[in-house]
């Protein structure tokens, strides 16, 4: 009798352990939109399985507790979990396990600038563009860095972020220039004077679209700064129009005579502060530019992106008709017939080359 009673025991005690085992790996949803979970650090497992099960994520709390006895030494991470599609238990705990937190993927790409990543970060509905702006208007962050910028702008650098849902615009800001600081660190620079290398990098990276070329358009700006001749940058003039909210997608006559700081067709030197933000190659070009007498550049026309390097204007302005007759021919091939004229044909960064044909101004372009 004796054994029978263990036998019946040992049998309901195998089909608990069979209807546990099962019950914990049947996929489940209590919702029907995606659901975030919070979890807050130093919260129990008790603590979790009640959160999940209020949000609907698992039946009951129960469930959670059984796969924790299962897997008594398994730390469960703290963090913000989203949830689409039914899943089990079993699955639930194992994404806690490894911490596999809901995060946005912010891509920041190298010549973005404060503007870009606010309308990106508002696109995806991350935050408010104006929330990031505002925050990236304030240098702090780096003012041990730089103490004359006059924004966060060339100091974002340029990478993937991953942003949490209630990641703040001022921690976003905080993550890129740590960001900054460890590239800078990398590049091994010398004592200089951060504010103009980040600045100068900033309109290589705007200008340039071969890598090997960002030392030569280098050694342009600088030739020409140390000349005293204007810089006449068309990226400074777009950014210029960007902080005056006034920027049409195109440079006008009235965005090149603007007495905007920025726009260094009206002001000597470089603009008071970067234009975007580089990434290393540009900021490495800005150190170590090529040793060159070159002082224009414009595009060359055969579609590789590259540039036509000029030491006088003359030689400049033959390549500037040789890039219109290059254009030319390319659009009369398309069967456009369009002749580039008052609009100039556009840059990647908005900028247009046509315009240094003018023989009676010394265009960098």
């Amino acid at each position: 009798m004796r054994w029978k009673l263990l036998a019946t025991l040992l049998l309901g005690i195998a089909a608990a352990v069979a209807a546990a085992s099962w019950w914990v790996r049947v996929p489940y949803a209590g919702f029907h939109e995606p659901v975030f979970v919070d979890i807050p650090k130093g919260t129990g497992t008790r603590g979790i399985a009640r959160l999940l099960a209020r949000a609907g994520v698992i039946e009951h709390p129960l469930q959670l507790l059984l796969v924790r006895a299962m897997h008594p030494g398994t730390r469960l991470k703290a963090g913000e979990y989203r949830f689409e599609k039914p899943a089990s238990p079993w699955q639930i705990f194992d994404r806690i396990a490894r911490g596999d937190i809901f995060y946005y993927a912010l891509p920041a790409p190298e010549g973005n600038t404060i503007f870009d990543i606010a309308a990106a970060l508002e696109r995806e509905r991350i935050m408010p563009a104006r929330a990031f702006l505002d925050a990236a208007r304030a240098p702090a962050p780096i003012r041990d860095l730089d103490p004359k910028a006059p924004s966060l702008e060339g100091y974002l650098f340029p990478d993937t972020y991953r942003v949490a849902r209630h990641t703040t615009a001022g921690e976003l800001c905080r993550m890129m220039t740590e960001r900054f600081r460890k590239a800078w660190q990398r590049l091994e620079a010398p004592q200089v004077d951060m504010h103009t290398i980040v600045t100068l990098a900033s309109l290589v990276e705007k200008e340039a679209r071969l890598p090997e070329e960002r030392p030569v358009i280098a050694s342009v700006y600088l030739n020409r700064l140390r000349l005293h001749l204007p810089l006449q940058c068309d990226p400074t003039t777009i950014y210029a129009a960007l902080l005056e909210n006034r920027y049409r997608g195109a440079i006008h006559r009235s965005d090149l005579e603007s007495r905007q700081l920025y726009n260094t067709y009206q002001h000597a030197g470089l603009p008071p502060g970067p234009i975007a933000n580089p990434g290393i190659e540009s900021l490495r070009a800005a150190l170590h530019p090529a040793d060159t007498g070159f002082l224009y550049f414009v595009l060359r026309p055969d579609g590789s992106g590259g540039h036509e390097f000029s030491k006088d204007l003359a030689q400049h302005d033959r390549a500037v008709q040789k890039y219109r007759r290059g254009l030319r021919k390319a659009q009369q091939a398309k069967g456009t017939g369009r002749v580039p004229g008052a609009t100039p044909p556009r840059h990647r960064n908005g900028s247009g080359a046509g315009r240094a044909a003018d023989p009676a101004r010394s265009h960098l372009r």
